[in-house]
């Protein structure tokens, strides 16, 4: 064998027909390390490395075509297993991946160190070593699906028609088939358990089963799902479980353990020696702000009210006697289970309902304290609408509010508060709380202490960001520097993202949503969310404002800060966070936080995180499953063989075009981000084109043709055919100064599609390529004849 080095697929006797050797020549400049990191340009392989790398596979094809050994296993194949050296050779990657192939493994690994680059590395060698098994890739969500099916193509050298993704869209019809004829699946935990019990998954052939973010294998989640149901058909199959934090707590952790038969766990935490060099330094700093005399005081008045329901329960007991502002809603939760299950007598019959009514009410006015304390007046304000308008559909709470003079003083309060400015709620409905008078939807009301503080965070890192010191705004390169805010409620994403668009052009900013939850709940759908992502990452925007979905899996690009504008308990949320930025330089991660309760559960959930590094790093308290099978036969033990690998070339589906309502949906989100940086009043959007007023009114001023410029409509020439009479009375009369246009005459720039911005290709523009480079293919034959 001379020339470039082959594939392990093209060497290692796979059942397809081999592709050709690719010609030998320099190697291309590398693509960027989906793990992270950068990929470095790597010279190839000398000849004497290639000759030796030739040698060892051919002897193992000659060895492979007398087929697989018991359990489908090669043990030509299996002598080896193979690390590549087409990517910078990392320690703890090798060293995690060879513990990956022996037995059950979770590996915890900070996000942008290689959780992915680990995976595509076990899967592709039970590729190689159980020539006709299913090897399995599971991730929570369709984008993220796409996302890591990408990835793993162009880590190692899996043939693209032996890769399949299925998500939900995937048609039932169609999932047997593709079960039948690929190997390598990409999907969805959903769909697995679908095709679980329909019996449409061939569940004894699946050997590596590769679970992504495992901390979700909680109770019921498909996750679990999968693996209980994979049991019942077979124990011989490996399970890779990827994941930043393991749980929120011990007993999370041990869940997770139970329910993914995981045998061992490799943990790597952001102090790990072995991921120092690959990571760079992250500054963290907390605010605390203290609440302010205003809001102070509508917290004392909400507290009356919650007084008066929650004061109910505890009379009759079932709620515990405590301070009544430190409870939470998760413990009204905890109260009602107790009660469900073990009602008093003397609460039997219509007194049972009236409780249950109170609790539900309860539980929603202690909703809306976390959201006055965390988030502000505002989104107090929207979710009490919410209640009042009957929209949330709590309508024995809306008549026992009603009738609490507390509580309507409050809420005519927070009216006033707001009836000088437009309220928009998440879900796209505008709250106009005077209705008789004019409303100002330029005043914004910082309805919490922690919006100014995150402002002035946000301007100032752009200010005074390097791109900014020496040149102008308008003309630094708009992918200097991104930031990311992350909030956990829909109207306070909104809310921030109207407070910076105020410094537009400094400030970009763009909202970033999950899919709808309701009739009533506009979001972005999955598609939406890949195109937000890659927009960003493009330095479309340079701020991104986003809900918990753009905490995990997604690959949201480099960030340089990260501001969290409230805490959660589980340490889960903030690892997920703090890992968006540090990657390829130093990072600053600003948390925001309110005096008082929230201060507390930030520092609860500090705690957490190191009570669970210490459990694991010290194997205490945690219960490892001793079953996990030896898919290797006795008496082999792969050796690791590093070698160069050709990545096969990745074409994603349904890349070339987007659908109709994929453009009508994407035109209008984009419309309104970019008219919310806009700082002058807005025009009709089916008038301008979806520009902002001041990209309309330069488009008017300097590029729109008008009658006084005397530029005539260009026309096409008239076309003639020789089998139609009387063609030569059909002449069009010719205007002086038109522009007859030709479809040859750019016939270079029209046979493929031009990079876009924003907006994609037409399917009207699609077919003209299609037609254009029919029409090119034509005009090459016909001068061939000749």
């Amino acid at each position: 064998m001379s020339g470039g080095q082959r594939t392990l697929f093209q060497s290692w006797g796979s059942r397809v027909s081999r592709a050709p050797e690719p010609p030998s020549g320099p190697r291309r400049e590398a693509a960027p390390c989906p793990d992270g990191g950068t990929r470095r340009q790597r010279a190839r392989p000398g000849p004497e490395a290639e000759a030796a790398d030739d040698d060892l596979l051919l002897a193992a094809a000659d060895e492979a075509e007398r087929g697989p050994g018991e359990g489908g296993f090669c043990a030509a194949a299996g002598s080896l297993w193979i690390y590549p050296t087409n990517w910078p050779e990392r320690g703890y990657q090798v060293r995690l991946a060879r513990a990956a192939l022996l037995a059950n493994t979770l590996v915890c690994l900070p996000t942008g160190l290689g959780k992915t680059f680990i995976a595509a590395v076990v899967m592709y060698n039970f590729y190689r070593w159980f020539p006709s098994a299913k090897v399995l890739f599971l991730a929570p969500t369709k984008p993220l699906v796409a996302q890591q099916m990408e990835a793993c193509a162009r880590v190692m050298g899996i043939p693209p028609h032996h890769m399949a993704e299925m998500t939900g869209g995937t048609q039932v019809h169609n999932r047997k088939e593709i079960w039948h004829n690929k190997r390598v699946f990409f999907l969805t935990p959903q769909v697995m358990v679908n095709d679980l019990s329909r019996g449409t998954c061939p569940a004894t052939e699946i050997k590596c089963l590769v679970i992504d973010e495992a901390h979700k294998a909680l109770g019921n989640y498909a996750y679990c799902q999968v693996v209980k149901e994979l049991s019942k058909y077979t124990n011989q199959f490996r399970i890779l479980a990827l994941s930043a934090t393991p749980g929120s707590d011990t007993k999370a952790v041990q869940e997770v353990i139970s329910n993914l038969l995981i045998a061992q766990i490799e943990l790597c935490s952001e102090d790990s020696p072995d991921i120092q060099p690959y990571s760079h330094e992250r500054q963290v700093e907390k605010f605390v702000v203290p609440l302010g005399k205003e809001l102070a005081e509508i917290q004392n008045a909400y507290i009356r009210v919650l007084e008066t329901f929650a004061g109910r329960l505890i009379k009759i007991r079932v709620l515990a006697q405590r301070d009544i502002p430190s409870l939470t809603k998760y413990q009204i939760i905890l109260a009602r289970d107790q009660f469900r299950k073990n009602p008093s007598s003397h609460n039997a019959g219509i007194q049972q309902g009236i409780i249950e009514g109170d609790f539900a009410l309860c539980i929603s006015l202690y909703h809306g304290y976390e959201l006055l304390l965390q988030m502000g007046t505002r989104s107090l304000f929207i979710f009490l609408c919410g209640i009042m308008d009957g929209s949330k559909g709590l309508t024995r709470a809306r008549n026992e509010l009603s009738r609490n003079e507390d509580f309507m003083k409050l809420y005519r309060q927070l009216e006033t508060m707001f009836s000088d400015t437009s309220v928009t709620s998440a879900n796209g409905n505008l709250l106009y709380n005077n209705r008789t008078g004019p409303t100002n939807k330029n005043k914004i009301i910082y309805s919490h202490p922690k919006l100014k503080k995150l402002e002035e965070v946000v301007v100032e890192h752009f200010k005074s960001w390097k791109g900014c010191t020496d040149q102008s705004i308008s003309e630094s390169k708009p992918s200097d520097t991104r930031v990311m805010i992350f909030s956990s409620f829909r109207d306070s994403v909104q809310e921030i993202a109207e407070m910076l668009s105020r410094h537009h052009p400094l400030v970009r900013v763009m909202t970033f949503v999950g899919h709808a939850t309701g009739k009533s709940m506009k979001g972005f759908t999955q598609k939406e969310q890949l195109e937000v992502v890659k927009c960003f990452r493009e330095g479309g925007y340079n701020t991104l404002v986003s809900t918990c979905v753009g905490e995990e899996g997604l690959d949201i690009g480099e960030v340089d800060l990260i501001i969290c504008f409230d805490a959660q308990k589980s340490p889960i949320r903030l690892v997920q966070r703090m890992g968006r930025t540090g990657r390829k330089r130093k990072g600053r991660i600003v948390v925001i936080l309110a005096e008082g309760r929230e201060q507390r559960t930030y520092n609860q959930s500090q705690s957490n995180k190191k009570s669970i590094y210490k459990a694991i790093s010290e194997n205490k308290m945690l219960h490892f499953y001793q079953q996990s099978p030896r898919l290797i036969p006795e008496g082999i033990n792969p050796k690791l063989h590093k070698m160069f690998i050709t990545p096969a070339v990745y074409e994603p589906n349904n890349s070339r075009s987007l659908s109709k309502e994929r453009r009508s949906s994407s035109l209008q989100h984009k419309s309104a981000l970019f008219s919310m940086g806009a700082s002058t009043k807005q025009t009709d959007s089916r008038e301008n084109w979806f520009l902002t007023s001041e990209e309309f009114e330069v488009w008017n001023s300097l590029y729109k043709l008008k009658e006084s410029d005397g530029v005539k409509e260009p026309i096409l020439s008239q076309s003639h055919f020789e089998t139609l009479e009387n063609m030569e009375e059909i002449a069009a009369s010719r205007v002086e100064g038109t522009r007859e246009l030709s479809l040859s005459e750019w016939r270079l720039w029209q046979n493929r599609p031009f990079p876009t911005y924003l907006v994609d290709h037409s399917d009207r523009c699609c077919h003209f390529i299609s037609v254009m480079e029919m029409i090119e293919l034509m005009r090459h034959e016909e001068v061939s004849l000749f």
